[in-house]
């Protein structure tokens, strides 16, 4: 699926980037617009985990799937950044009636996602600091790439949750990473992007390595001794959570998350 970056202009003309006033709608943009040097033009953020020191002032609209519509209205923002699941359909219909123009951003894969810093920063008058990330983006990722594919894909299961257990479906971007790392998502079939499972679906599997975000997660694993992940001990817990929020950091914590599977068989 091609990546999902729509603009949605209102009848009046855009203001002029030096005066843009934006509202970030997932704590990823909000990242990214730190990284395009463009923090000066938020007025707002929808909170999810812990911010950036740099956006610790800026006043709040809400949390993640919990947006304050009065209080973003209250801040008149000339442009909203959204990442489409950060807030209800309801909600973004809503944004749509009070004609405020949407930027909406949902990469599925990390050559989309440096698509994604170039067509923000153009927007929001970083044109060429958005280039600029872009290119370094996909240098680094094609290096990533060159330095960890695998003649035969390492088969990954990627845990989100334990109880219920909920892993990414193949059009969600971490699936895309772990393709970087020379490995293979077990449920790249699912269209879901956070498709919930069963544990007899991943004993029908068979991963070769188990990824969690913390060891807590994984201890459940133990009661099914006859997979390979588990008796191979190939119980892996997220090296950098930055891979769960897609911006440039992600790179990072993608190349940390390769380095951690490289050794794995």
């Amino acid at each position: 699926m091609r990546l999902l970056l729509t603009c949605l202009f209102c009848l009046l003309a855009w203001p002029a980037a030096a005066q843009l006033r934006v509202v970030t709608l997932a704590p990823s943009l909000s990242e990214i617009m730190l990284e395009l040097d463009a923090a000066d033009l938020l007025v707002g953020v929808l909170d999810g985990g812990e911010r950036p020191a740099a956006l610790a002032q800026l006043p709040s609209v809400g949390r993640y799937g919990q947006l304050q519509m009065e209080r973003l209205l209250a801040l008149k923002p000339d442009l909203l950044l959204l990442w489409p699941d950060s807030i209800s359909a309801a909600q973004r219909q809503q944004l749509l009636g009070f004609g405020i123009p949407l930027f909406e951003a949902q990469p599925q894969k990390l050559q989309q996602l440096a698509e994604q810093f170039q067509a923000i920063g153009e927007r929001v008058g970083r044109g060429e600091t958005g280039r600029q990330r872009a290119a370094e983006f996909r240098q680094r990722l094609a290096a990533l790439k060159q330095r960890y594919q695998r003649a035969v894909p390492l088969p990954v299961f990627y845990q989100i949750w334990n109880a219920p257990l909920y892993t990414v479906g193949g059009e969600q971007i971490i699936s895309d990473a772990l393709t970087v790392c020379g490995a293979k998502n077990v449920f790249a079939e699912l269209k879901l992007p956070a498709p919930q499972v069963s544990v007899e679906a991943v004993l029908g599997r068979d991963p070769h390595v188990i990824i969690a975000g913390d060891s807590a997660q994984l201890k459940g694993w133990s009661k099914w001794p006859g997979l390979t992940a588990v008796r191979s001990k190939q119980l892996l817990v997220l090296p950098n959570k930055g891979i769960e929020r897609p911006s440039l950091q992600m790179l990072e914590a993608t190349e940390q998350l390769c380095q951690a599977l490289a050794p794995m068989r």
